[in-house]
């Protein structure tokens, strides 16, 4: 009766352990599916997901004859004490044309606040084609009390976007940021704009 006991208390155990490893496993694939599934947004635009180049991309593609306008939203999270809006509410283009657009951002507390801004654009089938060459919302931004900035973002997009037969009749793109606070606004590094710090000089007072 012991030894029937004694088996069936390890195969418990063993029942048991390989459960825990389950658990285990499972909430790792949850940690690595929030950055494997923004890989597959970035590669492939989905969401409205927009694209990264460099300059050097950019300047190898050639601007055509189709006209296209971007329209610019800015948001900000509930209770998050920012002003946030574009300078521009549209921008007119062609397609494959490099423009740059600017947003404006005010910290209206008694606090520094360090934003972080997420972004998409609609319809959803263009983000393939949205190509960011220079963006604030690359890297966190850091806003002293009562401090305001204006922060560009370069962009163009792709001439591909003509031989898809889902985007190719879209007259206007909508650029979309929502600017959440950061987990940790007392300790973040200071604001960087594409690596390098924010002119300051350029900042409206």
């Amino acid at each position: 009766m012991a030894l029937a006991l004694d088996a069936s208390g390890r195969r418990n155990r063993k029942v048991a352990a390989i459960a825990a490893a389950g658990a285990l496993a499972m909430l790792g694939l949850g940690f690595a599916s929030v950055p494997l599934y923004r890989m597959f947004c970035q590669a492939t635009g989905f969401g409205g997901t927009t694209q990264r180049a460099t300059a050097a991309q950019a300047a190898a593609v050639k601007t055509t004859a189709r006209p296209i306008t971007i329209r610019f939203d800015a948001n900000v999270v509930k209770g998050m004490p920012w002003q946030f809006r574009p300078e521009q509410v549209t921008q007119d283009g062609h397609i494959g044309e490099r423009k740059m657009a600017f947003f404006i951002a005010k910290n209206t507390s008694s606090r520094p606040i360090v934003g972080r801004a997420i972004f998409n654009v609609t319809p959803e089938q263009t983000g393939a084609y949205f190509h960011k060459i220079q963006c604030f919302c690359f890297n966190e931004q850091r806003l002293e009390p009562g401090e305001e900035v204006r922060m560009p973002v370069i962009y163009y997009v792709d001439p591909e976007m003509l031989t898809d037969p889902n985007a190719q009749d879209v007259p206007e793109i909508t650029l979309s940021y929502t600017f959440m606070e950061a987990a940790d606004s007392a300790t973040a590094t200071p604001e960087k704009q594409g690596g390098k710090p924010l002119d300051r000089a350029a900042r409206p007072r």
